[in-house]
């Protein structure tokens, strides 16, 4: 199938709600909604490391938590679904090519929800572990959430390359600061070679884009979506830049077999904090369906069906070393990978509904692997251990923390009742439709393994009697603790009931991003 990039430029311009091309920043809300989304998660950063009590760093930090949330929420509650295209723009110059120009859709709105419940919640963990010094933790965690969202927001792909460079720094404070594992120097180093060599190729895709723009319209150099959807096809070059743009994002996703990272800084960092921020949020899909979709159709259409083999590959390779594993934390990480191939193999079948059941299968999954490594953080505090043939004999001390970790597990697989199933549904009938039963069947199997480890895992750290004697007694949990695991619980029980606000939010942005590949 051939696809004209300037039809679907056309398409795109024609489907935005706003003139893209002006400074329009006020589209329903009285007030730069996005700018703000941004900005108070770096003045809370501020007040936090200027104040010296520790109470009101506490408060401050609650505080301007809850404060993104609402706001974030107000984004959703205000976003008008009778609309398609981006929505809220703000833009101006800043300097060069390195222009402010930030909007959402409906895919970015989701996202953006997810971020600031996800760092609420973080918030609410590192004061229960007593992270210290308090004030950094809640300064780097602030930080990271305001390039998070910024990289929701931004239509700039200079920008969305150069906050995920900027990211790197705060989050690799996380893992090396808060880690109590003696091998934490050689996993930072590990995620730092993975996470430069990531930037390296993102950074080059994204010049030779702007190169290829200058070659097609004679212009100046941008990095605008709205300008790169004019670029046209030129063969090989447009291979090339796709597999730097494609490797760089999969490396951040994980995706089999650029994932060398992610189990080693699940064992030896920093159990929960990071690792939710990294791996709850898929920024590497977003980037894929947010850029590379758009800009090059021809190409995500020539190489998808090798993407989806690897994606194949990764959901037993990963679910099979999962089951071999005896520490908790390093098979999460095997469960991590095995479930982002079935995203990818969603995203790849290039149609609207699998686009759409892959989006809203990266929201359950920001919810379930939040609960898993929040409720493995809470078991590794008072046991001090991960190691399963240590576990044991949990739930009748920690039954709130049992269930959650149980119903999370639950969610990743998509069982029914979780927002995980309709998701699950929607990607594996658009495999069914577009790969055939080889493709399909080799995903659901691969989910059911990953539901046999998943409750084998509960079992021997919850359920079954410890096989060696405990050195400390398990206290109960606390108030505050049940408070954030029933969060966790409450949201996944209600979006997977109550799913239809959720896809009806996804699913216009994602006709939009499937319309030019042609299929149903």
């Amino acid at each position: 199938m051939v696809i004209d990039p300037g039809n679907l430029c056309n398409h795109y311009l024609k489907t935005s709600t706003v003139n893209l091309t002006e400074t329009n920043w006020q589209q329903q809300i009285e007030f730069p909604i996005l700018g703000l989304l941004q900005l108070l998660p770096l003045l809370a950063m501020v007040l936090i490391l200027l104040l010296r009590n520790q109470r009101l760093q506490v408060v401050v930090g609650f505080g301007f938590a809850l404060a993104e949330l609402i706001l974030a929420i107000k984004l959703y509650l205000n976003f008008d679904l009778s609309k398609t295209g981006f929505q809220f723009a703000e833009q101006f110059t800043l300097f060069s090519n390195f222009n402010y120009h930030a909007a959402v859709d409906g895919i970015s709105v989701i996202f953006i929800l997810l971020t600031a419940f996800l760092c609420a919640l973080t918030i609410i963990y590192g004061h229960l572990r007593n992270f210290a010094p308090r004030e950094k933790y809640f300064a780097t965690l602030f930080a990271v959430e305001s390039s998070l969202i910024a990289m929701f927001v931004t239509l700039n792909l200079l920008w969305f390359v150069f906050l995920a460079f900027i990211q790197i720094i705060p989050i690799a404070y996380l893992l090396w600061t808060w880690s109590t594992s003696p091998e934490k120097d050689r996993a930072l180093k590990r995620f730092l070679q993975f996470m430069a060599t990531s930037i390296l190729l993102l950074a080059l895709g994204t010049l030779m884009l702007g190169w290829q723009h200058i070659e097609t319209v004679k212009q100046l150099w941008s990095f605008d979506l709205f300008d790169l959807v004019h670029i046209k096809s030129s063969g090989s070059f447009d291979s090339i830049i796709f597999f730097l743009l494609f490797y760089g994002l999969a490396i951040r996703v994980p995706l089999f077999p650029l994932h060398g990272w992610l189990p080693r800084i699940a064992e030896h960092g920093s159990i929960a904090v990071a690792p939710v921020l990294l791996l709850g949020l898929k920024v590497g899909i977003y980037g894929m369906v947010r850029f590379i979709f758009p800009i090059m159709p021809e190409t995500v259409m020539h190489w998808h069906v090798y993407v989806v083999a690897f994606a194949v590959a990764g959901v037993f390779y990963a679910a099979l070393l999962a089951m071999l594993q005896d520490n908790l934390r390093r098979l999460l990480a095997y469960a991590v990978v095995s479930h982002t191939s079935i995203l990818v193999i969603g995203v790849f079948s290039l149609s609207p509904l699998a686009i759409q059941g892959s989006i809203f299968l990266s929201i359950n999954f920001g919810l379930a692997i939040a609960g898993l490594l929040f409720m493995t953080g809470l078991v590794f505090a008072r046991t001090n251990t991960t190691l399963l043939p240590q576990l044991g004999g949990l739930f009748d001390r920690i039954p709130v923390i049992s269930a959650t970790f149980f119903v999370a597990g639950l969610a990743i697989v998509g069982m029914p009742g979780t927002p995980g199933f309709d998701a699950a549904h929607l990607v594996l009938e658009a495999a069914m439709h577009h790969f055939g039963a080889v493709v399909t069947i080799a995903a659901a199997v691969g989910n059911v393994i990953a539901a046999g480890f998943l409750l084998w895992a509960f079992q021997r750290a919850f359920l079954s009697a410890p096989q060696h004697s405990r050195k400390k007694e398990i206290h109960p949990s606390s108030g505050l603790e049940n408070v954030l695991a029933a969060a966790i619980l409450l949201l996944l029980v209600i979006a997977g009931f109550y799913s239809e606000p959720w896809l009806e939010l996804i699913e216009t942005t994602a006709q939009s991003i499937g319309k030019p590949f042609g299929r149903s």
